[in-house]
């Protein structure tokens, strides 16, 4: 079967590079993905695999083969993210300030690949595959926690999700068992002071010294509160007030952050200790701050069981050499809602040139991969769905 599904993955890559351009060229951002959904659908009905659509915050869908009482899963999501594209290639965006740089255009046309080749093979499974085009991965709430809303885990007893990763070549994968990254929480605070001249502080109540005060001591949360066994981040990204000069000191300073971990209960103690630090220090210098914490996505696991037989499974479609055991890291997937829910498996695509090309980061305007990963992509996630359908028994 392993060498059947390599030859299909060979077999609709054209197809697939062909998606994956369309996609790549017309991005749209986090729940706005109509025409990415049309696009989706088109395709589906070309394969012949039913669909539910209008989910998720009105713009995911699911497909479904197969049949049984259990449900394997696989998991792409379709946004876009809000950058300028810097590129000259024929399927550069054609959506000004809007680009698929963080690879969501090559998930979802993996998927399709998946699609094409499961199709091929319904009649082996001995359970249904769903399909989940989800919306809305770099947006909060997330989009996967709206897709469980509606129901996509029904059902459901393993779930798998794939990503892009320049950092490996093309034809390696990146794997870890357990947490594997962060939660991600958004902060946000307005310091309220009485602003003046700057020539006159005795008569201010300057928010710019104050923000920096709490910028600084904010950092005691990770250094002085956290166990230093627990990964933490604590990190203020943005600053800003409403004027200010070289003469004149502002009425306010505006203030944007992250704060990210692997334990949800040491999550919720260090949003208290945010809380208390920031309004202690506005209180002792006489200001007010406006302090929100927006509770984002949680910290994502690999069940351990589920990882090691993907990880086996693997092993049977590339050479183990190829499979690298990755760190932990600090940045966070909104796919980690599906893993606190049911067992779940999270692995990295090795998308760049084996001659070092197309290594620039996600997330940045110069991202691009090599097309060879789309086979590998499609191919290994038919591979892995095709093979855990065998072995419910172990999955339970």
């Amino acid at each position: 079967m392993k060498d059947h599904i390599k030859t299909l993955a060979a077999k609709y890559f054209p197809q697939v590079k062909e998606h994956r351009e369309h996609l790549h060229r017309n991005p749209e951002l986090s729940f706005e993905e109509t025409q990415t959904n049309l696009y989706i659908t088109e395709v589906l009905d070309k394969i012949g695999i039913p669909y539910k659509n209008n989910i998720g915050g009105g713009t995911g869908l699911t497909a479904e083969l197969g049949s049984g009482d259990q449900v394997v899963a696989l998991r792409a999501d379709i946004d876009a993210l809000p950058i300028t594209e810097e590129a000259s290639h024929a399927y550069k965006s054609q959506n000004n300030g809007v680009m698929h740089a963080c690879g969501h255009d090559v998930h979802t046309s993996c998927l399709l690949g998946a699609a094409y080749i499961l199709k091929e093979l319904e009649s082996e499974l001995s359970c249904r595959v769903r399909l989940i085009f989800q919306p809305g991965e770099e947006k909060l709430p997330g989009g996967a926690s709206l897709m469980i809303k509606d129901g996509v885990l029904e059902d459901v007893v393993a779930i798998i999700g794939q990503h892009v990763h320049p950092d490996l070549p093309v034809g390696q994968i990146g794997y870890r068992a357990g947490y594997f990254m962060a939660s991600c929480d958004e902060i946000y605070m307005t310091v309220n002071g009485s602003g003046g001249h700057a020539a006159m502080p005795e008569k201010v109540i300057d928010p710019i010294l104050i923000s920096a005060e709490i910028i600084q001591s904010l950092q005691s949360v990770i250094s002085r509160k956290a166990n230093p066994g627990t990964p933490s981040v604590l990190s203020i990204g943005k600053i800003n007030s409403d004027g200010g000069a070289t003469n004149v000191i502002p009425e306010r300073v505006f203030m944007e952050g992250t704060f990210r971990t692997y334990d949800e209960e040491w999550r919720t103690e260090a949003h208290k200790h945010i809380h208390k630090i920031t309004e202690g220090i506005c209180e002792a210098h006489g200001a007010t701050v406006d302090l929100e914490i927006r509770r984002g996505y949680p910290a994502l696991y690999n069940n351990p069981n589920l990882t090691s037989i993907v990880r086996a499974k693997m092993d049977g479609f590339i050479t183990g050499k190829d499979l690298i055991e990755l760190d932990p890291r600090m940045t966070a997937e909104d796919f980690s809602f599906y893993s606190h829910k049911v067992p779940a498996c999270f692995y990295r695509l090795g998308t760049s040139s084996l001659n070092g090309d197309n290594r620039s980061a996600v997330h940045t305007p110069t991202f691009d991969i090599d097309h060879k990963a789309l086979e590998i992509g499609a191919g290994l996630m038919a591979y892995t769905a095709y093979s855990l359908t065998q072995q419910l028994d172990t999955l339970v």
